[in-house]
């Protein structure tokens, strides 16, 4: 048993809020709570607080909601000082532990970092890199803001200013200077792919306070194959996620669209994602239009829960992941790894690095709707290399390896 008291800090609880590292920061902690580790999981909800008090307690009171926001996207600035300086400050105090572990500071605030090395000067600070948000200003995807979403594959302040015509370059060069003043104070950097490790050592964080980890996962067994009708070919496509433009569901979409006929009418895609009814006028209307067109060859199912994924990835044959930025680690491969479940991505960021081309997945040339549709019809074609990319997946790393990990190398 590990000696170390443990503060995990998300910025949303997986019960309320749905993305991948909410469910890899929930995963550790709870693996922690099973070793009988001291910890505390402290996650950060927009939702009111029973008599505006700034903490509520869940799940029989061992976790620990933080009812906050911004006030400052571009700096990363807690909206209420005092939930920082005096609540976040007198949590520390009272629960001392000896390790404080970041998966975010977006909607809490960078400020939280300072105030656990104001408070508590020998408690070990770990920050886990979940995306390049320190880095672009545009939500952290490193696009070009725009209709044409370009790639960017390196910030600077003028060429960020260029993006954000109401900052200058000195407004992005002090925002890096601010920002680098507090990740000095962190004395370990993780990352779930490195990719995203070279993206972060190029913009100034020495290799040596980065360790490599991926997000850990339940162990399970893998799902046999989908049972098939005579001559009916691994047909079956599912994707998962949100539903947004920098998912490129569009372009899924339209991938679909330019199948020939006689291939549309042998698949199948499912989408299990939600959001779209937050996103632009002109992108609902594109994705709408798009179902429209392909009615009995899309069906939509909205969000689901993550104990539904076996359940889901039984009656699928293939992954899409098509996102049009520069994921990181995105959750549902390791979810489709750890069942057994091949797939077909986007061959930028982790995506790349995570897909083994040929081997465990095939990959596609982001952003182009015409090569996945090419890839889509060559599988209907010939299948027969399903089975051969389940042989090769391997099993991702366990929930119980990443603790260790932390544990042990870490922390």
């Amino acid at each position: 048993m590990s000696n170390e008291k443990i503060l995990i800090v998300s910025h949303g609880h997986p019960d309320i809020s749905k993305g991948g590292a909410e469910v890899a920061a929930y995963n550790l902690y709870q693996e922690y709570k099973n070793r009988g580790i001291d910890c505390l999981f402290l996650a950060r909800t927009d939702r009111p607080a029973h008599g505006g008090s700034t903490f509520s307690t869940r799940n029989g009171g061992e976790e620990v909601l933080f009812h906050t926001h911004m006030g400052d996207f571009f700096l990363f600035q807690n909206g209420y000082k005092k939930h920082v300086w005096q609540d976040f400050k007198s949590l520390l105090e009272q629960y001392q532990p000896t390790v404080v572990h970041f998966h975010h500071y977006i909607h809490m605030g960078l400020e939280l970092i300072k105030q656990v090395k104001n408070s508590l000067p020998d408690t070990k600070i770990i920050l886990t890199l979940h995306e390049y948000l320190a880095i672009c200003a545009n939500n952290g995807q490193m696009v070009k803001p725009g209709g044409q979403m370009k790639l960017c594959y390196k910030s600077t302040p003028s060429d960020c200013a260029s993006c954000f015509p109401d900052k200058s370059a000195s407004d992005f060069f002090l925002r890096e200077k601010y920002i680098k003043s507090v990740f000095e104070q962190v004395d370990h950097f993780v990352s779930p792919s490195h990719f995203l490790i070279d993206r972060y050592k190029a913009w100034g964080i020495e290799e040596e306070k980065m360790t490599m980890i991926e997000n850990g996962q339940p162990q399970v067994e893998f799902l046999p194959p989908r049972p098939l009708a005579k001559d009916e070919p691994r047909g079956k496509f599912a994707f998962f996620g949100q539903v947004n433009p920098f998912k490129g569901i569009d372009i899924l979409l339209e991938a679909f669209r330019a199948l020939p006929e006689d291939v549309r009418e042998q698949v199948h895609l499912d989408i299990h994602g939600a959001n779209l009814e937050s996103q632009t006028s002109e992108f609902k209307d594109k994705v709408a239009e798009l179902l429209e067109e392909l009615e009995g060859t899309v069906t939509m199912h909205g969000s689901y829960e993550s104990h539904e994924m076996g359940q889901l990835l039984a009656q699928t044959d293939w992954v899409i992941i098509p996102s049009n930025w520069w994921e990181n680690s995105p959750m549902v491969i390791q979810e489709a790894y750890k069942h057994g479940r091949p797939l077909i991505g986007s061959d930028i960021g982790g995506m790349a690095e995570k897909i083994v081309d040929g081997e465990t997945g095939i990959l596609f040339r982001a952003r182009n709707y015409v090569d996945l549709a090419k890839k889509i019809e060559d599988i209907v074609e010939d299948s027969s290399n399903w089975e051969l990319f389940v042989e090769n997946i391997q099993v991702p790393l366990t929930i119980e390896e990443c603790a260790d990990i932390h544990l042990g190398e870490v922390y």
